[in-house]
């Protein structure tokens, strides 16, 4: 009792607690008062009424510590906060019951008050029930302990109060036994049958897939759902790109793969961008970037275990040796509708794509195949796509666009390889913003800025760890840099998804400068900038290629049988859910009648 005291003590202080637990105490405090004023209507009525409430109030109180300290102790979801929260529900829908109950009564007799806030008592079991089966990753035992256990410790007041007004205590305790028969029987089968949604079409129950996607949302455990994951996996061979540039030692790497940063959060390949960016500059000691490349959800990988296996493999490629000294100037290609930027390196190309100032999303590995056949008519031995992903304003088809990304593709390959190469240099830097988080929109890889300088001209490729980027922040971004001696450049994003189902908005993330300040953003931009421009050398180059194999994905089928996994499990409820309470609401109510 001492340390349940203390426990709550501590609690009042915080806000978020004090407004949970006070909430709960008017609520209790308010159904106890109704509770005993509708049978005595005076001052004696009053003060029996704010005791019944007290004590609902301390009975409340002293289950959810109980619940919180042993029974649910080992549920990473349910700590104090979620226990309280399920008690306020829970009470809020029974003082429902008793208000409507003390309503009645007026008109149709005390009996019914008590059989409606008997009524109640099976609400509210069955709440508890079907939200701990659904959330809950302990024991079904467990579960219905913290089900039940909670209704049942605030009933006993009120029975206490029932006997004094003389109604038989016979026909209250047949009432509640046949409430949690009941309850636990119409609770099983709604869950039972939400459980069949996905484990019929893919092997998986709903409820499962369910939790795994709470513990990851809540406390940020990923084994749960990339175990699920790794069962749904596709083996796939993933190709990944390096291209390195060398002084007396590595100057900066950028590094390409045909793999995408998905799905959310901390989940499979989301943080895979900045993983890699840290392990090879470990590795390298330079400035190391990922942009995204040309390729969708398809290529989201299962786990961590895949991404170590992609880690390793690109690390044991990192220290081959460079040999070109030679690139062409950056040029840019446009026809209204698309835009490619290209820069040839020796005998390989460096060529990106964006659709700004529309929507630039993800684009077909089509369009990279086509590239990098056109690359090699023109006699050069690898072409690196890469999606400048820079630009979100509305919806894209890319379906419409695909014919303009290969005509632009084919002019700036052309126009590249026509223009003479010269001896050139490379500056490198990285900031990590400290100010900006992934709520809004900024991952953990930061603000890398690589500058080429060939003969006279200054391109600065700025690689942002997010995903995607508001229409017109680019061109900013360009005028920005240009201010300070830089002649062409372009903007990437990694389009990684541990921005992803951090916050509830519509996209479920922040695309860079959406939530961030573009002031700040540009001027941690233009400080890597003139980093790097400090550090320029005459630098040697190369481009090697890997392909790693049986690398799992999650694969384009699966992952959209999981995306409909939402809506037909809220189909389900709508189509089971008010037939199966509503039967066990009518036959609850002749049991009322008949006790």
């Amino acid at each position: 009792m001492d340390r349940a005291v203390k426990h709550y003590s501590s609690l009042f202080k915080l806000p978020q607690y004090k407004t949970m637990l006070l909430l709960l105490a008017v609520i209790c405090i308010s159904g106890g008062f109704l509770s005993t004023l509708i049978v005595f209507p005076t001052a004696e009525g009053l003060m029996n009424g704010l005791l019944l409430g007290f004590s609902l109030f301390l009975i409340n109180l002293l289950i959810d510590y109980f619940l919180h300290m042993s029974v649910l102790r080992q549920d990473p979801v349910y700590d104090i906060r979620r226990v309280i929260g399920l008690s306020l529900f829970s009470w809020a829908l029974w003082f429902l019951f008793i208000f409507i109950g003390v309503a009645v009564a007026i008109l149709a007799g005390l009996s019914w008050w008590i059989k409606l806030s008997l009524f109640g008592f099976l609400a509210v079991s069955i709440l508890r029930l079907v939200v701990l089966f659904s959330t809950s990753t302990t024991s079904y035992t467990r579960t219905t302990l913290a089900s039940f256990s909670h209704p049942l410790a605030c009933v006993i007041p009120f029975i206490m109060f029932w006997t004094r007004i003389e109604y038989p205590v016979t026909s209250i305790i047949l009432i509640l036994l046949f409430a949690l028969a009941i309850g636990f029987v119409s609770s099983w089968l709604f869950v039972s049958i939400l459980n069949r949604v996905e484990a019929q079409t893919i092997g998986v129950p709903s409820l499962s897939i369910f939790k795994a996607f709470l513990l990851n949302w809540i406390v940020d455990l990923t084994a749960p759902f990339e175990e699920i994951l790794e069962q749904l996996g596709e083996s796939q061979d993933i190709e990944a790109y390096m291209i390195k540039f060398d002084s007396s030692k590595p100057k900066a790497a950028i590094i390409v793969s045909s793999i995408h940063p998905g799905p959310f959060k901390n989940i499979g390949s989301s943080l895979l961008p900045s993983m890699l960016k840290e392990s090879l500059e470990s590795k390298l000691g330079c400035d190391v970037c990922v942009p995204h490349g040309l390729l969708g959800h398809e290529y989201d990988l299962a786990s961590q275990i895949q991404n170590q296996k992609i880690i390793s493999k690109i690390a044991e490629l990192a220290n081959f040796a460079t040999f070109e000294a030679k690139a062409t100037p950056f040029i840019t290609v446009s026809n209204g509708l698309a835009t490619a930027c290209c820069q040839i390196f020796g005998d390989f190309a460096f060529l990106s794509f964006t659709l700004a100032p529309n929507t630039t999303e993800d684009m077909p590995q089509e369009l990279g195949l086509y590239a990098r056949n056109e690359a090699q008519k023109r006699g050069l031995n690898c072409c690196v796509t890469v999606n400048a992903h820079n630009s979100i304003n509305g919806i894209e088809n890319i379906g419409e666009t695909l014919g303009a990304l290969k005509r632009v593709a084919t002019t700036a390959l052309e126009k590249a390889v026509s223009l003479e190469r010269s001896s050139f240099g490379v500056g490198a830097a990285t900031i990590i913003p400290e100010e900006f988080s992934l709520k809004e929109g900024m991952g953990p890889g930061g603000i890398t800025v690589i500058v080429v300088k060939v003969e006279e001209q200054k391109t600065a490729y700025i690689i942002i760890d997010g995903n995607n980027m508001i229409s017109g922040l680019r061109e900013k971004i360009f005028s920005a840099v240009r201010s300070i001696g830089i002649d062409e450049c372009e903007v990437f994003t990694t389009d990684t998804h541990s921005v992803n189902a951090i916050i509830l908005n519509t996209r479920g993330y922040h695309p860079v400068g959406e939530a961030i300040n573009h002031d700040k953003l540009i001027s941690h931009i233009k400080e890597a900038t003139l980093s790097a421009l400090s550090n320029l050398e005459k630098v040697t180059t190369a481009c090697q290629s890997t392909t790693i194999h049986g690398v799992k994905v999650i694969g384009e089928k699966k992952l959209g049988t999981l995306c409909l996994l939402i809506d037909r499990t809220l189909q389900k409820v709508k189509t089971y859910g008010p037939p199966i309470f509503a039967l066990s609401g009518l036959l609850f109510m002749l049991v009322l009648t008949f006790l």
